[in-house]
């Protein structure tokens, strides 16, 4: 039975996979792939009306293996992941499963940096070219990325930016390079064909890290050098002051996931637009308790309201996220009334 799962596509080991794992668990699994990845799959589950349970435990037990892989090369790199592979499935079993993820673009360049102090990593990359440090924030953890664009020097902060948000296609040959130097204790193993990073949306996810100064700073500088690709990252992201774009069930939804003492630090900053939509959706004693927190903070650091800001940008994106409530980005996104 393994042999005959071997000679499936992916798309149909995927399908299998899905149905196996009953509608719950895959509707969360699948909104996770790209739109035509969802059609070409869904397609294949739509015409699987029967499966062999010896051939789903085959495939599942391939799902397992692969998955394991990729989280050895995760802790130590591929080849501590070859060797723990091989200790268990033999040489041969190992070397497929690698083969597996190496042309399905399953193992991500710089995935050994995945463990790394970003403060570390920041010091071994700050003296570089905007453009290699770019290339390392776009394959980097947003949130990591995040924190090594804020130590940058200001003015090579929006510089970093845009690289980042114009990046398209990188050579291997070019992320081997860049890795061999970050990673020489360890293999370093990319696909053959040319690696998407980079572009706007991973500039959004770095900049929705940083902290709200930073964003600014970013985003001031780009306006000066591009203005069309700065009003576009803008249309992307989510600030505070854009709380008033939402719905008054959303705000609700918001607030009882917010800290009311990060609210007030907020609100201390903010415009009286944003303050009044707050205040309308909360109870008449809990505005009333949240305006006198407000009065008693005083003078506070310009530092504080950003953060507590953030936090709550934060807690909007998440749920955003999840589906809870929507934020219209316009395009695509817009509801109409």
């Amino acid at each position: 039975m393994a042999r005959e799962a071997k000679k499936l596509s992916g798309t149909k080991k995927a399908a299998i996979f899905l149905i196996s794992m009953g509608p719950e668990y895959s509707a969360k699994i699948l909104k996770n792939f790209k739109e035509a990845e969802i059609e070409k799959i869904s397609s294949e589950i739509a015409n699987t009306t029967t499966v062999d349970s010896e051939l789903k435990n085959s495939i599942i037990e391939e799902f397992l293996q692969l998955n394991d892989a990729q989280n050895y090369i995760a802790s130590g790199g591929i080849k501590y992941a070859r060797e723990l592979l091989e200790s268990t499935l033999g040489p041969q079993k190992a070397s497929e499963i690698i083969k597996k993820l190496t042309h399905s673009s399953q193992i991500r360049p710089f995935s050994a940096l995945k463990k790394t102090d970003p403060e570390q990593l920041f010091n071994f990359i700050s003296k570089e070219h905007p453009q290699t440090i770019a290339l390392i924030l776009s394959y980097v953890e947003p949130d990591k990325s995040a924190v090594i664009l804020n130590l940058m020097p200001e003015k090579m902060q929006s510089e970093i930016a845009r690289r980042i948000a114009t990046m398209d296609r990188t050579s291997p040959e070019i992320i081997k390079e860049v890795e061999a130097i970050l990673e020489k204790k360890l293999s370093s193993v990319v696909t053959q064909d040319f690696t998407s990073a980079g572009g706007i949306e991973t500039l959004v996810d770095i900049l929705n890290s940083v902290d709200r100064g930073t964003e600014k700073s970013i985003l001031e500088d780009l306006e000066q050098e591009d203005v069309n690709l700065a009003e576009e990252i803008k249309k992307r992201m989510f600030i505070f002051e854009d709380i008033i774009t939402l719905d008054d069930t959303a705000i609700r939804r918001v607030l009882r996931e917010v800290d009311f003492k990060d609210l007030a630090y907020a609100l201390k900053g903010s415009s009286e637009e944003v303050a009044e939509r707050i205040y309308k959706n909360l109870s008449t004693r809990a505005a009333d308790m949240l305006k006198e927190d407000i009065e008693l903070l005083g003078p506070v650091r310009i530092r504080e309201v950003e953060t507590s800001q953030q936090k709550i940008v934060q807690v909007i994106r998440k749920l955003d996220e999840t589906g809870e409530i929507i934020i219209s980005r316009g395009g695509e996104d817009a509801i109409v009334v």
